[in-house]
């Protein structure tokens, strides 16, 4: 994370210890994982991490998390199953259910009155892609949410002989919302966008190739996503 504020790094939380097998309501396929592994298997596939970063006399938290994806397995449906929860998580997080315990031992997740931002490439979209819909949606959803939707200009012309539904919000080069800023209900939101520019664009060599093909090694197979917001 990089910050032009002071990050408090003193008052950061993590939940990632957290145990799959511990989490309620989880969907860990018993079938699949040898007790011995289903005892040490984590949730969080990386972390789940709440940062304050103070600005002025204020601050905001970070929520940010990398989910698994919901892919390369089988039948069982492991990473899909897992990225549904780890989603769950992030959204118990921001929700200050009580049941949670972070990585120091502190009940509960975010207090009510702080303005946070959800961060994250998500892996998961509410309407196209492999994953659990559901889990994505609710999260979008969740009342302390404000319902930004960030689009860019040059995603509906690379995908317009798709099916892909609601092209402008892609962030990913095969068409699929995974990348998610969300601003919580405390801020007031500008303006937002994702970087995809038209191939005509200046900008278009950062994800294009002379062909306009995506490139993925030009930049990323994802793309940025900005918000600005104000207290």
């Amino acid at each position: 994370m990089l910050s032009k504020y002071p990050i408090d790094v003193q008052n950061l939380r993590s939940w990632q210890s957290l145990l799959w097998k511990d989490f309620p309501g989880n969907q860990m396929p018993l079938d699949y994982y040898p007790e011995a592994e289903q005892a040490i298997r984590r949730l969080s596939s990386k972390n789940h991490i709440a940062v304050p970063i103070s600005v002025g006399d204020r601050q905001v938290t970070v929520v940010a998390c990398h989910p698994t994806p919901p892919v390369f397995d089988g039948p069982e449906k492991r990473n899909v199953k897992r990225n549904a929860d780890e989603i769950r998580l992030l959204g118990d997080i921001i929700q200050n259910a009580p049941h949670l315990v972070d990585d120091n031992g502190k009940q509960g997740g975010l207090a009510t009155d702080m303005p946070f931002v959800v961060m994250g490439d998500l892996n998961a979209d509410p309407a196209n892609g492999d994953g659990d819909k559901s889990a994505i949606a609710a999260l979008l959803s969740a009342d302390n949410l404000l319902p930004v939707k960030p689009t860019s200009q040059g995603a509906a012309p690379h995908l317009r002989r798709t099916r892909i539904r609601s092209k402008s919000l892609a962030t990913h080069n095969r068409g699929l919302r995974l990348d998610y800023v969300l601003p919580s209900s405390h801020l007031n939101v500008v303006e937002s966008g994702v970087f995809w520019p038209k191939v005509e664009s200046p900008l278009a060599s950062l994800v294009y190739d002379e062909k306009h093909r995506l490139r993925a090694t030009y930049s990323s197979d994802h793309r940025l996503v900005w918000v600005d917001f104000e207290f």
